[in-house]
Order: structure tokens, then sequence, then C-alpha cells
């Protein structure tokens, strides 16, 4: 990176720290509250403009937490870890606070000292500790530019990623294969693969979740993957073919690229993920397949979590402005699925792949079949 870049970008994360750090302690003075403590890794890199905590990527904590005061905003974890944080995560402006990694206790002195009060709120609540109030999870939905343009890149190389490893793939590889070619060519563009799924043709019919085995994909194969860096999730689905695309095949792909159109006219901010749970489930019934909601999760708020708020009846969540959504509509053999931010001028999708091929679906560019000879 240029200096000129590093300086900018140093300057943007500046205003962002600030900014989020404004919306934190604005809510510790409307609740009441002396301290928040952000221990788990969503909400951790989402106040810290994108740093990880994360060692062991299996549990919702990490390695350090974000303390926030009314006058104080400090990291705190153990020596291991005090240096690489210092030097390859944290932005400018954060201050942090080692303790010895046998002596837990020390800092919760730490906090107990600094808090002034005993109102404190986490995201992971201990020991009298209060949970975060409601006003900062809506805060969180709305992107900040910083933040838009950090998605943007993730969302276009994992896209990427996923092309690569698509384009790999043959009849006689296996699922796992196809999973190990999807990680690496995330690892590669530095995005860590939160999840992948690989069905091959038989089993891509019978589960709407097929982790990989050591099965052949045979004709066809599906490829699921949430790729997360910087804390955010990018989303999304893909399918290639070995052979023509039998009438069914592509009658299926183009119902559930119909679901998708609906969820999408209905993603504007301020309706309710209610409201687009029930344009899927008339969308579904219009099309023939009455029902076919109960048979997987349709998606919904995505971010910092795969799924911040899945779509269900009544829901009363609303989309904020510059919010991620993933909608996924299924059917056996069949399921679309990309990250898009919504906003007033209406959907941005952030995993496109420009080498992708591409049907138009109601006016919009949809990610078609592959299909490879």
């Amino acid at each position: 990176m240029a200096a000129a870049e590093s300086v900018a970008q140093s300057r943007n994360e500046g205003a962002e720290l600030e900014s989020k750090l404004a919306v934190i302690r604005e809510l510790l003075a409307a609740h009441r509250l002396s301290a928040a403590r952000l221990r788990r890794h969503d909400w951790f890199a989402w106040a810290t403009c994108g740093a990880s905590n994360a060692v062991i990527t299996t549990t919702q904590e990490g390695v350090a937490e974000l303390f926030v005061t009314a006058d104080e905003a400090c990291v705190l974890t153990d020596t291991v870890e005090e240096a690489r944080l210092r030097h390859e995560e944290l932005p400018d402006g954060l201050d942090v606070a080692a303790f010895g990694w046998g002596r837990p206790q020390d800092r919760e002195r730490y906090v107990r000292a600094h808090a002034h009060g005993d109102g404190i709120a986490s995201d992971s609540p201990l020991g009298g500790e209060r949970p975060l109030p409601d006003q900062l999870g809506t805060a969180r939905q709305r992107l900040y530019p910083e933040e838009l343009e950090r998605y943007r890149r993730l969302g276009h190389e994992t896209a990427q990623a996923v092309t690569e490893a698509l384009a790999a793939a043959t009849p006689e590889a296996t699922e796992r294969d196809l999973a190990g070619w999807g990680a690496a060519a995330l690892y590669r563009r530095g995005i860590h693969p939160a999840l992948i799924l690989v069905g091959g043709a038989r089993r891509l019919r019978l589960y709407r979740h097929p982790t990989p085995t050591d099965e052949r994909l045979g004709e066809r194969a599906m490829l699921v993957v949430c790729g997360r860096r910087h804390g955010l999730y990018a989303n999304l689905t893909r399918f290639v073919s070995f052979r023509e695309p039998t009438a069914e095949e592509r009658q299926l792909a183009q119902v559930v690229a119909a679901v998708e159109a609906a969820a999408w006219d209905e993603s504007v901010p301020g309706r309710t993920l209610g409201q687009v749970y029930e344009a899927i489930v008339a969308s579904y019934a219009r099309l023939g397949y009455p029902g076919a909601e109960r048979q997987h999760h349709q998606g919904g708020l995505t971010g910092y979590l795969s799924r911040e708020a899945l779509a269900v009846r009544d829901s009363p969540v609303r989309i904020a402005p510059w919010a991620a959504l993933a909608w996924n509509p299924s059917l056996p053999g069949a399921k679309i699925e990309d990250t898009v931010v919504a906003s007033g001028f209406g959907l941005e999708v952030l995993t496109r792949d420009p080498a992708w091929p591409t049907l138009i679906v109601q006016g919009r560019a949809r990610p078609d079949l592959l299909v490879v000879d």
C-alpha cells in the first residue's frame, strides 16, 4: 500500500472509530450504564473497524475485548496477544492493557477500577453484567461508508474465489476436494472460510446444508460459501453442471430466482423482515410450490454474523438504510444466494464476479448455472 493510501485509510478508520465509540457512549448514558465490554468476534470487529480478536475461530468470544466507558476506550487482552494486536489488528486511537495470561483476575480488577459503577453491559453478560441495549444492534445494521468499501472488496473477492474453485471442479472430484479448493481460494485472498457446503449431484437434491463428504461430485455440484474478513460476512451460492442442464433443473433455478426477486422487491429500508417473509411465502405459492419456505430458512439480515436476524413470520425487525441482506430461496436441487446492501437508491449486489455467467431476472442480472463441457 502506498504511503498516501495508508494515511487515508488511517484517517477514515479514525473517523469510523470515533463515530462508533460515540454511539456506544450515548447509549451507555441513556441507559445509565458505566461501561460496555465487547468480547464476541462480531461485536469486537464492528467496534474496532474490522479488527479481529479471533484465534480459535469456532468460539464466539475472542482473545481480547473492547472496554468502553464515558472517557476511555481500551482493548483488554493478555501478554501473549498484545504485540500482534497492536501491530497487525487494531486501528490508531485505541489503548491496550495487557495482563498475565494466567491472571484473569487482574483484568477484572482493572474493569472494576475503571468502570466507576456497577452498571456494566456486555455482549456476553457474566456476573451481574447486563445485555447490550437493543438500540446498539439496530445501529450495527447501518453500514458506515468505510465498512461498505470493505464489504464491496470482500464480496467481489469471495465471488472470485468461488468462481476459481468451481472452474477447477470435475465430475471425478469429491465434495471435499471442492471444499478444499474453495477454502484455499478464500485464504489466498485473506478471507476466512467461515462456512463451506458442497453437494454433488446426488446429495444436493437431498440436503439443504450438505456438509462435504468424500462422495464424488458427478454430473453437477453446488458450492455454498460464507467468507469472513474484517468481521464481515459475504454469503453466496453457485452451481456447476458438467452437462447441459435438464429442463427440470432450469425450471427450478428460474423458480428460486423469481422468489428471490420478490424478496428483493420488498427489501426496502423501513420494511420489516416479516413483510419480506410474507412476500417469499406468497411467491412460492404463486409459482406452484406452496409451503416450500418451511423446508429451509429464507435468509435475512447479514453483516457481522452470517445471519444477524432471520426473516420469520411477523418479525418486527426493520431493514435499516445501508443494511446488508442475504436471501436464499431454495427447492430440492436448486438455490440462489448473494449478499446485497439495501439503500434508498435500491439494491447493490456485493458478491458479484463479472466472469460468472448471468441471466436477467425481472431486470436484474442474476447468477446462471455454470455449464462446463
